[in-house]
Order: C-alpha cells, then structure tokens, then sequence
C-alpha cells in the first residue's frame, strides 16, 4: 500500500520537525485537507496553505491537496502555485454548484476536471461515504484516482465506517471489469486492521493521519502500514 500522511492533527508548534520524521519514515505523499466551513462545518484553509507553503519549502515528497469546498476552483487557484502532484473534488460540491446555478451536474464536474489537468495536476474525485459510487463511473476515463471516504469529511480521527469496504470492492469490480486504469484511495479511520480490509477490497493507497501522528514509532507504523 502507498501511504498519503494527512498533516490535519499536526500541531503548528512541531510541524517542521514532525514533517520531517514522516518524511524520513517513507510517506509515499504528504496529504493537505482543505477544508471551508461550508462544505464542511470545520475550516482549515489558512493553515493548510501554511503548511503546504512550509512543506513545498522543505520536504522532497509530492503533495496531495483533498478539496473539502463549495468553491472548488478559488481553491484550485490557491493550490497550484503548490505544485501538487494531485487535486481532490468532491463530487458532492460539483451536484451543489449544479442545483444553484441551474447547470449541468456532469458539465460542472468535466469542467473541473478538464482546468485542472490544463494544469498538468492530476485529477481525483473524492466521494462521501452516503452517496452511490456509482455516481463516479461516468468520469472513470478522464481521472486518475477515486478517494473514497470511509468516514464522513470535516474533521480526523473519526472512526471507519465499514459499510464502505463494499463500496470499494464494488468500485474495483467495475475498474477490472471495464480495463480501466483508476487507482482507489481511501480515507478516514485507517490503522492497522483497516488499511487490510481496504486493501482486500481493491485499494492501493491510504491517506493516515491521526494513527500516524499519535503513533509512538512513526517509523515502525508506516513500515507496518506500507507492508499491510
């Protein structure tokens, strides 16, 4: 498993130091969790950008940015001077954008994932963990990663759902059953026992961030986490 350590439960006072004991554990990407008060209740716009500023300034492994907005493209804009390796929408806030503006729901998402891959950034769309992976399928070809969230967005350490292990295996039924090349990562409550129940299911990546963080050996917890 490739492992995307969230920064979220890093505290400002260690980030420097504690950005580089992931780093030298072998995080695979560091994970930025934007989040607007709006699409969620919590907001962590301004420090997420500190850090991703901060690690962009000092650490050598690609970034990941998981967009938790309504504004998706203000935060894209905000994001690329980053140099992000990927970007995540969710596709809830494209439907949301849809219905208020009156407009194409599958015209609202192609959009977005078209001005980003202008970009040269990878494209990714996250899903919530109520709504129907199926939703995704239609833009299968034109991304490259399915974040699927195994627990509600907006704040960590949440517990994982494990209703969501069939939403991944159905999601990987559907990539090898239709010779598609999408990777699936997940997100929220993963240790141990979890990150094999995802990667059973058909995930090849994992964002972890409290576990990691919390972790008394970051070392032995991401060489365990990477070999599950």
């Amino acid at each position: 498993m490739e492992i995307a350590t969230s920064l979220l439960n890093v505290d400002r006072e260690n980030f420097s130091e504690m950005a580089y004991k992931i780093e030298a554990a072998g995080t695979n990407y560091f994970h930025i969790d934007v989040m607007d008060g709006e699409f969620v209740e919590n907001s962590t716009v301004n420090l997420m950008k500190e850090y991703a500023d901060q690690v962009c300034g000092i650490n050598n492994t690609p970034m990941e940015v998981h967009l938790m907005v309504d504004n998706i493209k203000e935060y894209v804009d905000m994001f690329l001077p980053n140099n992000p390796r990927e970007i995540f929408f969710h596709i809830e806030a494209s439907k949301k954008k849809a219905e208020k503006d009156n407009t194409v729901f599958k015209d609202e998402v192609m959009d977005m994932i078209n001005y980003i891959k202008e970009e040269g950034v990878k494209v990714g769309l996250a899903i919530n963990p109520e709504t129907d992976i199926k939703e995704v399928y239609k833009f299968l070809p034109y991304i490259h990663t399915v974040l699927v969230m195994t627990v509600k967005p907006g704040y960590g350490g949440q517990a994982f759902l494990e209703e969501t292990v069939s939403k991944i295996a159905e999601l990987k039924k559907y990539i090898d059953d239709n010779n598609l090349e999408n990777e699936i990562e997940v997100d929220g409550g993963i240790n141990f026992d979890t990150i094999v129940k995802c990667k059973d299911a058909g995930a090849e990546r994992a964002v972890v961030g409290s576990f990691l963080a919390n972790a008394k050996d970051i070392n032995y917890t991401m060489n365990k986490l990477k070999n599950s």
